[in-house]
């Protein structure tokens, strides 16, 4: 049985292994409670190495702006790859305190470098090292937490420039991995996801305003996306998907 808000207290059949790079944040945190609760075993990632406890989670290190730090958290799986991957990383506000640009004279060359190193090219990377693991004949998910902000045709009020464009083009590298693997990998689905404004330090400056009933808790928002990717198939991969698993226009 697959978990989920109904049956959360059933065993996973699958996967038996998982990773989430950025296992220290809020929704990453989360799903790897959720997935060692359920027996899976996880290897939960973050730079600092400080990630959830619980005997079926196995922490390491990495760091999103240094790939030999994803080399080497993949050598490490490559015995045992993950089924399921999720990177759950992101930044909207950067650590300085730089917000989303709310017109285009705030643009700064180098608060835009370092939202796409962290939202697009660090993904990137965790792509480029984990994805040759991935078994030919076999069901894996390989996922990256995005947002729909980042779908073009859905914007309609502009603004936040950098934090659009980064998840915009995470989005597009999402339909490249999926159309690069689905020729070698026809049991694979590779998505980005959407997981709706959830209650994290990423928000946290943007709540104040939002109505009733739109915020979701990190353990609700963990298990709708474990939900979407533990039911996704082949025909989803390359595709945004939100929190019900509805797909968002690029």
């Amino acid at each position: 049985m697959l978990v989920g808000k109904s049956r959360e207290s059933d065993q996973l059949s699958w996967p038996r292994r998982a990773a989430v790079f950025g296992a220290s944040g809020g929704i990453g945190a989360a799903i790897c409670r959720l997935l060692a609760d359920n027996g899976v075993q996880v290897h939960a990632g973050s730079r600092s190495g400080e990630v959830p406890k619980h005997q079926h989670i196995i922490p390491f290190h990495f760091d999103l702006e240094d790939e030999a730090s994803i080399a080497k958290a993949a050598e490490d799986m490559a015995d045992a790859p993950p089924q399921l991957t999720l990177i759950a990383t992101g930044v909207l506000t950067l650590a300085d305190g730089t917000g989303p640009e709310r017109s285009m004279k705030a643009t700064d060359p180098q608060a835009m470098a370092r939202v796409m190193a962290i939202n697009t090219t660090g993904p990137a990377l965790i792509a480029k090292h984990i994805l040759p693991l991935m078994p030919r004949d076999d069901r894996f998910v390989f996922a990256a937490i995005s947002a729909k902000v980042g779908s073009i045709s859905d914007n309609a009020i502009g603004g936040w420039h950098s934090y659009r464009a980064s998840k915009a083009a995470l989005n597009m590298l999402v339909k490249n991995w999926a159309i690069e693997m689905g020729r070698t990998h026809q049991h694979g689905a590779i998505l980005a996801l959407h997981p709706g404004t959830v209650d994290t330090a990423l928000s946290k400056p943007f709540q104040a305003n939002l109505p009733d009933g739109q915020l979701t808790t990190r353990r609700d928002a963990a298990l709708n996306l474990l939900d979407v990717m533990l039911d996704a198939g082949p025909g989803d991969s390359g595709k945004l998907l939100n929190y019900r698993g509805d797909e968002i226009l690029p």
